[in-house]
Parts: C-alpha cells; structure tokens; sequence
C-alpha cells in the first residue's frame, strides 16, 4: 500500500476504482480495510480513496494528545499531498465525527458528507462506554480482542449473533488479520472520541449531507439526530431498520445502495 508523508507523520493509505474522489475516514481502532464492502461497490463509480488515520494499520504513531480535530487537519492535509481539491467525504463513527471537523474547517474541500453513526457532542453515556472500552483493552493487553469482545456488542443486533454466528466468526477473523492497533494508539485516539465536540461549529457545514442511523443502535442512537439535523443545514436522515452501530456490515447491500445513490446524487 502507499504511504505518503505530511510532515512528521506519515500515512498509510489504499486507492480503488475511477471518477470523483471519495475519501473514506475508518472508525475506532480500524484501518482503511474497514469499509472492503463498499469499496466493492463504490468503485465501479468513484475513485476510493480509504485511509489509516495516525495510530491504525501501517501509519506512524506520533507522541502527544490526540483529538478528532487533529484527526480532521491531517486528512485535510492528506488530500492537499495528493492534489485533491475536493472530494466527497464519508466516515462511520468516530470516522464521521473526524468527518465533521474536516467539514466545518475545511468546506471548501467536501463536495458531499456521509456520516454514519455520527454524534455532535460525547454524552456522559458516550464516554462511559467508551471507558469500559479502554478498561477492557488493558485487562486484556489487545485491541483486537478487546474489538472482537468489547466492541463487536455494540454493533451488531442480539438477531444476528443468534441467526449468523458464523458471520460475527467472520468478522472476527477479518479484525484479527488486520494490523494491531497498539494500547497507546488506541487510548489516545478513543481519549478523543471522549473528548470530541463540533456542535458550535457544525453551522459551518455547508456541503449536501446524509445522515444515517441504525435503528437499535445505542451509543450513536437517533438521540443525535435532532442536533445534527438542527445544526446542519438541509441535511438528509436515513435510520435502517433492523441495524445497531456497524449497518455496514449487518445489512450490506440496503447500506450500500442507499448511500451509493446519495453519492451519485451529487457526484458530477
């Protein structure tokens, strides 16, 4: 995979398909192969470009405290390196909140923003969650299993793992032949989801917006849907039924052509 520098810091990063640029911003402790089931699919449209942020898959992990912020100005900076004026930006999670403040900082450098699973602001339940996270990560020395153990609940329905405990075994072995995202990346990176808030700037968002949602989801639960939807201006809201955190895993294909056709919609 290429690697490009940006000062100090360099980064590591995958490029699929042809057409307008997407940029695809990973989650928590995810490198760029997160999003494999869209780029399938995008591709045939877009040029993919999917990223590992500072401290996931093969990019360095700079010293110092870290914000999702921070996280924005280096994809801004990633896409000046390689000459991309203006792309449509996409991130789930804390991909979407890095999406937000790449956004409102940079509105010039986002033609469309897809943001799955997003929050304005932490909440106390946010953060709670997120500590069990850094708690269970340290108990048991591993990132990819406190994932596969602490995280993976969160994502999927109780439905699918009792209907498709071999595809949750799936998953698992996918997260398990990635790169390990190391203790110190992971506390630093999941302090600033805790600490993460863009809801003074999120009036600056000026480009087309989908804003998505799975039904059962209770982290980023549809609570967050109003202030997103208050803040940015003409933005659209899908919620998909049947879905907690990760419907881009549990129901691939409605993911896939919802927010494809969202794309297409403002591609051109």
């Amino acid at each position: 995979m290429p690697r490009i520098k940006l000062g100090d810091l360099n980064l590591n990063y995958d490029q699929q398909g042809s057409g307008e640029p997407v940029v695809l911003i990973p989650y928590l402790t995810a490198d760029f192969a997160c999003y494999a089931f869209q780029v399938a699919e995008y591709a045939k449209h877009f040029t993919c470009i999917s990223l590992d942020p500072r401290g996931a898959g093969a990019s360095d992990t700079p010293a110092g405290a870290w914000s999702i912020e921070m996280l924005a100005d280096d994809v801004a900076a990633f896409m000046q390196v390689l000459q991309i004026d203006r792309a449509h930006i996409a991130g789930l999670s804390s991909g979407a909140a890095t999406a937000m403040w790449l956004a409102a900082k940079y509105p010039d450098k986002v033609k469309s923003l897809s943001l799955h699973s997003a929050w304005h602001k932490s909440d106390p339940f946010v953060r709670t969650v997120v500590e069990t996270w850094q708690a269970l990560a340290k108990y048991l020395g591993s990132v990819t299993e406190m994932a596969i153990l602490g995280i993976f609940p969160w994502c999927y329905t109780p439905e699918l793992y009792a209907e498709k405990p071999e595809y949750i075994d799936s998953l698992a072995e996918f997260v398990r032949g990635r790169p390990a995202q190391s203790l110190d990346a992971f506390e630093r990176h999941s302090d600033a989801v805790i600490a993460h808030d863009v809801s003074s700037h999120l009036g600056n968002i000026k480009s087309p917006t989908q804003i998505t949602f799975g039904r059962y989801d209770m982290i980023t639960s549809t609570r967050f849907a109003e202030p997103l939807m208050g803040g940015i201006q003409g933005a659209e809201l899908v919620v998909f039924e049947g879905c907690s955190h990760a419907p881009i895993y549990e129901k691939v294909d409605e993911f896939n052509q919802t927010t494809l056709a969202f794309l297409l919609k403002h591609a051109g």
